[in-house]
């Protein structure tokens, strides 16, 4: 089993950047490619970024060019930078493995973009 752990949402202004975090509870590096996702009020959660167990990674159109994943093998921490952030961003985001697992789902963090 394990868990993740995300950090670094907040109330910005349209334009403005964000660094999310996601620290997994135990060394999970080289076993899954990882995801960050999100959910709208109202509307199914969606993959935006992923990275492969090679450190590949792919986003969602939406995202593209603005949005970049990373990861710190160390640290066993997975980052998303959001930049040029739109009301559209606006989202509860999450990590997971990628696929994602039902049980590794944890709280999400809260991103808001809003003027």
């Amino acid at each position: 089993q394990v868990q993740f752990v995300e950090s670094g949402g907040g109330l910005v202004q349209p334009g403005e950047s964000l660094r999310l975090s996601c620290v997994a509870s135990r060394t999970i590096f080289g076993l899954y490619a990882m995801g960050w996702y999100r959910q709208a009020p109202g509307k199914q959660r969606e993959l935006v970024a992923h990275i492969s167990r090679g450190g590949s990674t792919g986003y969602a159109d939406s995202v593209k060019g603005r949005f970049t994943i990373s990861r710190d093998n160390a640290k066993n921490t997975w980052y998303l930078q959001m930049n040029s952030l739109k009301p559209e961003d606006t989202a509860v985001y999450y990590c997971n493995a990628q696929p994602a697992i039902m049980d590794y789902w944890g709280q999400g963090t809260q991103v808001t973009v809003s003027s």
